[in-house]
């Protein structure tokens, strides 16, 4: 694995914190990883593209709505907290286009990469490419990309015709990065002969990388055959190993390894009774009718992904505790990610130093409210954690503009 690229602000943890490297030594990560050696972590936030923030979860607020002046201050706070990415998610509800709205925060940072997530055939997959290659430019290889099966708004569709169409479209994306010209003979698309010529990203060594999260066997497949990161929701972390294992083993069959990430919220306070304190307020005006509502409107609602967040809240104790620091009350109101790492900042450095060392490498962290917990996080927690751009630990960004046609390339 290549030389990490290490945030300046990751400072030596204090004598009282646990330190990344000393745990890394002391425990083997569960599977076999791409970056065995990388001591730093991509630590990520989230912007509420797809009305999503909360002080009180289930209660709307017109100040938190996903206007872009307010998801616009997400992602500027994270990039001066020091967070190294941020995901901007898809969805059809109320809020912001995703490609956009990374787009737009192009020109507004300087430093955070962008995880725009790609529900794959909303677009014609070669003009998605030279969408992607366009983002990549104006970012200057701050691009990743989050791989999306779920169903388009408005219509269902076969679980293994969506993954097999979601499996194209990547095959067809990694033509662009690739190769001089699109040929490629799928069940669904079939092209022959077309210059990639627009669709060169900035990136270099294999383009954009891809992070994809997913149950299903399909999806397993997809992620094991294809993509660079796979991204799980939190579970307890005897059931987490297992997921890493089972696609370890997928990956190993293809002649693969993968990183690993940890979709997950978080809750920090001075102490840990003001933590959980702060948990059962974010959940005191919920209404479990309207928490459910809130769940069912979500494109991946019926997913086995969001049945095992359901699963994880039924072994949970009397306080939604499954862990001593894993709290599953956020997915009484959420689909998808339903629990938070609640507790002190010792505690929280702790949770994520233990998960570095069953191998995971992105953290892709959010709390409510979004721009509260960002500033929480970022002073209480960040300056204690070792942190790196996977992009720049993958050698994918290049050190000056590339000799592509959108770069410094030959004009055609």
């Amino acid at each position: 694995m290549p030389t990490q690229y290490v945030s300046d602000h990751a400072a030596v943890a204090s004598s009282h914190f646990i330190s990344l490297p000393r745990l890394v030594r002391e425990a083997m990560s569960v599977v076999s990883i791409t970056s065995p050696d990388l001591t730093g972590s991509e630590v990520s936030w989230f912007s509420a593209l797809c009305s999503d923030d909360y002080r009180y979860l289930g209660q709307p607020d017109g100040d938190l709505r996903s206007s872009w002046a307010h998801c616009k201050g997400i992602v500027t706070e994270a990039e001066k907290q020091g967070f190294r990415n941020v995901l901007c998610p898809s969805s059809y509800q109320v809020g912001q286009d995703t490609l956009s709205f990374v787009a737009a925060c192009g020109p507004l940072t300087e430093q955070i990469n962008f995880l725009a997530a790609v529900r794959c055939g909303e677009m014609h997959p070669i003009m998605l490419a030279r969408t992607v290659a366009t983002l990549d430019h104006l970012l200057e290889g701050r691009l990743t990309i989050n791989i999306i099966s779920s169903d388009f708004p408005g219509q269902q569709e076969d679980s293994a015709y969506r993954y097999q169409r979601s499996s194209e479209v990547v095959e067809i994306l990694k033509q662009a990065w690739s190769r001089d010209t699109f040929d490629y003979d799928g069940d669904i698309y079939q092209f022959h002969g077309l210059t990639t010529e627009p669709a060169k990203p900035y990136q270099q060594n294999g383009g954009p990388l891809l992070y994809f999260g997913g149950y299903s066997p399909s999806a397993l497949e997809l992620c094991a055959r294809h993509c660079d990161v796979y991204l799980m929701w939190p579970e307890p972390k005897d059931q987490i190993a297992e997921r890493m294992r089972t696609i370890g083993a997928l990956a190993k069959s293809h002649g693969r390894t993968l990183d690993y990430g940890l979709r997950v919220h978080v809750i920090v306070r001075d102490t840990e009774a003001q933590a959980r304190d702060a948990a059962r307020e974010l959940v005191s005006r919920l209404d479990d009718d309207a928490g459910r509502q809130i769940r069912e409107r979500a494109l991946d609602s019926s997913s086995l992904g969001v049945a095992r967040q359901a699963h994880t809240r039924e072994l949970a104790d009397d306080d939604g505790f499954v862990e001593p620091h894993l709290w599953t009350g956020i997915g009484r109101a959420r689909s998808g990610c339903g629990a938070a790492l609640v507790g002190t900042p010792e505690q929280i450095v702790e949770e994520i130093s233990a998960y570095h060392a069953m191998g995971i490498r992105s953290f892709i962290l959010s709390g409510y409210p979004h721009l509260d917990e960002c500033r929480i996080f970022g002073e209480k927690v960040l300056p204690e954690l070792e942190t790196c751009s996977l992009p720049h630990a993958y050698e994918r960004v290049p050190d000056a503009t590339p000799a592509t046609p959108l770069g410094v390339g030959r004009r055609s």
